[in-house]
């Protein structure tokens, strides 16, 4: 069942995080490239094993719990690189970095309501046999 609604939530999360994964080339925390890189790699694959464990509802809500965790951390990671940042740059005009693992932690939170939707209406109907 690869047609439902959480299935096209988890997937514009991945994407987000496909987006970060491109545009954070450009910076360098302390090293941390190496740990951006290693992050979004990691959300992409529970992304996808999340995708195709369409059948275990839990499974699905823990891989998606993970990557909403690790999406925080990415936020603040980036949150702390746009703050110390040289220069006279205003705040929009730094990056758009941290706005994609936001978006990703609503699509993520939405996909998690829809999969505790699935799971109620699935023991709704094994209560009526």
């Amino acid at each position: 069942m690869l047609q439902r609604i959480q299935t096209v939530w988890i997937v514009l999360a991945v994407l987000g995080t496909v987006f970060l994964n491109i545009t954070a080339q450009d910076f360098d925390i302390l090293g941390a490239y190496l740990t951006i890189n290693a992050l979004t790699v990691l959300l992409i694959l529970f992304g996808v094993l999340s995708i195709f464990s369409y059948k275990n509802r839990k499974r699905q809500i823990l891989l998606n719990t993970f990557s909403i965790i690790i999406n925080a951390l990415l936020i603040g990671l980036l949150a702390y690189w746009l703050l110390n940042l040289s220069g006279g740059i205003k705040v929009p005009e730094k990056g758009i970095e941290p706005v994609f693992p936001l978006i990703s932690v609503i699509c993520l939170l939405l996909a998690n309501v829809y999969i505790r939707k699935d799971e109620r209406l699935v023991k709704s109907v094994d209560r009526l046999r």
